[in-house]
């Protein structure tokens, strides 16, 4: 009980497998849901239609001061008395994507708000609508500036998704409590988990990184001056 023993993988390798494969799954779709709803939230916090700037303002500011599992909560356990049942994987999904876009949604704001101001006028004086302005020319500059914060919180929303063993979301931690109740070695099987995390969270985490430092790369090449500069002829000189 007080020792590693990962035999425990092998002996319950059908409900770790099971778990990691929920856990994926989850993961992939909040952050596929959380990346594009926190862009739309994003454009909506400096939108000049006050009604969508409101809107916008208020849903990211209630969100993110509010904890995760309340959330969560709110689809398991609040949807169902206005007559609407969610299953523990589809409530904790929800709340996952939704608490991480209001993260995602602030840090593509910033992004905005660092891109020449210029570039979207001169977006609108070419004839481009507001939204296509930002799809084509401001959001690719913001994301790229803003890699490693939404980065950050992706690593982050996979470790959140342990939120859906609180509501039988049979992901890694719910199953994980299972074997431990059988098992009663919470040592070995927590620890197990742990490796499993970090099988998802250290690649991502790498190419974070690798995604940096490519970008910063590409961006100190175009800031060089190109082709080496003209000496000036001494005056008389004749060249050959």
């Amino acid at each position: 009980m007080g020792t590693l023993d990962f035999s425990v993988l092998f002996r319950h390798s059908d409900r770790f497998m099971e778990g990691f494969l929920n856990t994926i799954q989850v993961s992939v779709m909040a952050l596929i849901g959380s990346f594009v709803l926190g862009a739309i939230l994003a454009i909506f916090r400096i939108s000049p239609v006050k009604p969508l700037n409101w809107f916008g303002t208020a849903f990211v500011e209630f969100i993110r001061n509010i904890p995760l599992l309340l959330v969560v909560f709110f689809f398991y356990l609040g949807l169902p008395s206005l007559g609407i049942s969610l299953d523990g994987f589809v409530a904790g999904t929800l709340g996952l994507t939704i608490y991480t876009a209001v993260f995602i949604a602030e840090a593509i704001r910033a992004g905005i708000q660092t891109v020449p101001r210029g570039q979207l006028e001169a977006a609108r004086s070419s004839g481009l609508s507001y939204v296509q302005a930002m799809n084509l020319i401001i959001l690719p500059q913001a994301i790229k500036i803003v890699l490693p914060s939404i980065g950050n919180q992706f690593i982050n929303l996979v470790k959140n998704s342990s939120i859906l063993a609180v509501v039988a979301g049979m992901d890694l931690m719910y199953f994980a409590d299972i074997v431990n109740s059988d098992t009663f070695q919470p040592l070995s099987v927590y620890t197990i988990v742990a490796l499993f995390y970090l099988t998802l969270t250290l690649p991502l985490s790498f190419l974070v990184h690798y995604m940096e430092r490519r970008f910063g790369q590409s961006d100190a090449e175009a800031r060089k001056p190109k082709g080496k500069p003209k000496k000036n002829k001494p005056a008389g000189q004749v060249t050959m």
